[in-house]
């Protein structure tokens, strides 16, 4: 063979490397963003598990309002729920940027929409009318109402707005929330998993280089800053619109990052980084307040409107910190298999809708018990509100067609012969459920 002949067929072969590691990396970079994220499940549960803490404690927690309170009250056990709350939600909201990612694969704008309404929009409407009324009629027996329930219950269709009236959604507005911005941002949704948005692809890679991934952080608390103070949290949607924009970009941000894989690869990377920020900002701000240098106290040395903001930037930096650090090492540590998670990631969603209820419920009766300390009816609220949804899940949701479409879950999955079992082991697992 000629030297001219040897070289073309080493070049041919150069050139079928480069095509071979192309799509190899291509292959890889698609397994990464449709296959299922295992940790992105275990911190969903995770997060579900910190909701049942926080309104564990509601109830004896120091001047934050609730629907029933017990007589005593904590101003400890205030604090740590003031932690939890800096966090809870935002990380719910970015692990639902990513369901949403999942979900929207192999299907069309319309599909998605009809998807997030069925497990979306049903559930919330079986809360509104079902799993939530107990819940007012049991704040209103708390205050005096001497009626039955059913007495009571045709007020709900009244429609007017709790706590005037006794239409509500209650814990689930967060669902109501997550459903309003699927519907809204399905088309860019749509576009932003296609092919046609490779160059933005392109570029939020190089967001994955050094820290630049943080840079995520910046609209959402400059939002927090400048609007939180003037438009409070109410979760009732008419009057929230500074947390109507800031649980969005949350969820933004984890659509974002499950869309181009390079930026989670950044987060694990960068994890001890953003728990950095999050711790620093988070003793910033506990010194600042338990020392009542606030603005608004005379202890504040700070003068100009400038000094504020940055004060109240103090809140969603360490939003951000905890949430992208815990997303980082949670990608680090918890992308493993567990025979229970399946079971798990189908509960939590019903567990979710269910367990403010139940609670409610419950604390009724244990705050009238004397002699109890605030622990232990906060141990047995917890203990028993978990118990209690639990069973309520796996004895009357779980196992029937019809409760599981009421409550957003997937049909229940039909046998399937060995042989197939077998060679859908092998396949790519399919996307997060709801």
């Amino acid at each position: 063979m000629s030297t001219r002949h040897r070289n073309l067929s080493t070049g041919q072969k150069s050139f079928l490397n480069l095509v071979f590691e192309a799509s190899f990396t291509l292959k890889i970079t698609t397994m990464e963003t449709s296959q299922r994220q295992t940790y992105l499940d275990w911190l969903r549960i995770i997060s579900i598990l910190g909701v049942l803490f926080f309104h564990s404690a509601m109830p004896y927690v120091a001047e934050d309002g609730w629907h029933i309170k017990n007589h005593e009250t904590s101003n400890l056990l205030m604090e740590s729920n003031h932690f939890l709350h800096l966090f809870r939600m935002p990380l719910l909201f970015f692990i639902s940027g990513t369901v949403s990612f999942y979900m929207m694969q192999r299907r069309s704008t319309l599909s998605f929409i009809g998807l997030r309404f069925r497990r979306l929009f049903i559930p919330l409407l079986v809360g509104i009318f079902i799993i939530v009324p107990p819940q007012i009629y049991m704040e209103r027996l708390a205050n005096g109402y001497k009626g039955s329930f059913w007495d009571w219950y045709p007020s709900v269709f009244n429609f007017v707005p709790y706590p005037k009236g006794s239409f509500s959604w209650h814990h689930l507005w967060f669902i109501a929330y997550l459903f309003l911005y699927d519907l809204i941002f399905a088309p860019m949704f749509c576009w932003m998993i296609s092919s046609k948005s490779d160059r933005f692809k392109q570029k939020l890679a190089a967001m994955a280089n050094g820290k630049w991934v943080y840079l995520l952080m910046l609209p959402g608390i400059i939002w927090f800053a400048l609007l939180s103070e003037k438009l409070p949290e109410t979760n009732d949607l008419a009057h929230d619109g500074c947390y109507f924009v800031y649980w969005l970009l949350f969820l933004l941000a984890g659509f974002i990052c499950i869309l181009q894989p390079k930026l989670m690869d950044s987060l694990e990377r960068n994890r001890r980084f953003a728990l950095s920020i999050g711790f620093v900002s988070l003793m910033i701000w506990e010194c600042m307040r338990w020392n009542k240098v606030e603005p608004g106290y005379s202890n504040w040395p700070f003068h100009g409107v400038i000094f504020d903001y940055l004060f109240t930037a103090l809140r969603p930096a360490i939003a951000w910190g905890w949430v992208l650090a815990l997303v980082g090492y949670g990608k680090h540590y918890l992308n493993k298999k567990h025979v229970i998670l399946n079971y798990l990631n189908q509960a939590v969603y019903p567990f979710y809708i269910l367990h403010q209820t139940v609670m409610v419920l419950v604390v009724y009766y244990i705050v009238q018990t004397q002699n109890e300390s605030i622990l232990s009816k906060y141990i047995y609220t917890v203990g028993i509100t978990f118990f209690v949804s639990v069973l309520i899940y796996h004895l009357f949701i779980r196992p029937y067609a019809l409760t599981r479409f009421l409550f957003g879950m997937k049909p229940k999955d039909k046998p399937k012969p060995v042989m197939e079992v077998e060679e859908e082991e092998v396949k790519p697992m399919v996307a997060l459920s709801a």
